[in-house]
């Protein structure tokens, strides 16, 4: 028990530290002095920093697994499309040291860019399925070519979403606001695709993410 609680306590510190400080620039022995153990305790329950790493990555590709659920039973309606960004955005923050880092994460390991990219292909056949069975209840009218499209854009926006506001040096450091925000831009890539009164509902629900 006493190993166990202190693996969690290495992944928990890990994560902070690498949301706050960027992944590149924490050591294993930055993880040890901020848990008060030595290197060699830390090395005893992960063998590098990689290990943590991927331990992380696993923590957040079963979150991720289940906040690109669809519905099952039934066609899929507004609210499921702001339920299920709202889920994922969510995990993005908790882990957004991968987002931030992602390109030098996914270049020293190749597990993980697989890994990643099976959660990509995940997200983009859960907007698909959402959009379509939007368009079947007749809630959006696009051909399937606008379709496939407009999930990819959601795709874009959202995974790169951190990265574009560090760019642009919206915020020198992210905030879950700007989260907020990438939800709100997301959302409004629906839209023209809308029924008037559709499109007025998805505006209503959006606003939340403009404060």
């Amino acid at each position: 028990m006493a190993a166990k609680q202190t693996r969690e306590r290495i992944l928990d510190t890990s994560l902070a530290m690498f949301n706050a400080q960027g992944e590149p620039n924490v050591t294993t022995n930055h993880i040890a002095d901020e848990l008060g153990i030595s290197p060699g305790n830390l090395y005893y329950h992960y063998r590098n920093k990689d290990d943590i790493v991927e331990r992380l990555f696993a923590r957040y590709e079963s979150r991720m697994d289940d906040a690109l659920s669809v519905p099952e039973g039934r066609l899929p309606n507004l609210e499921d499309v702001w339920l299920q960004l709202h889920l994922v955005f969510e995990c993005m923050w908790e882990y957004r040291f991968l987002y931030r880092d992602l390109v030098d994460i996914l270049a020293r390991n190749r597990k993980l860019r697989q890994r990643f990219a099976r959660i990509l292909n995940r997200a983009a056949a859960s907007a698909q399925t959402v959009l379509k069975g939007l368009a079947q209840a007749e809630i959006l009218r696009a051909t399937e070519d606008e379709i496939h499209a407009t999930a990819e854009n959601v795709l874009l926006v959202a995974t790169f979403w951190l990265n574009y506001h560090a760019v642009r040096g919206v915020n020198p450091e992210p905030a879950q606001n700007d989260l907020s925000h990438g939800i709100y831009q997301v959302m409004l890539l629906i839209a023209p695709f809308l029924r008037d009164a559709e499109r007025t509902h998805l505006n209503t629900l959006a606003q939340a993410y403009r404060r």
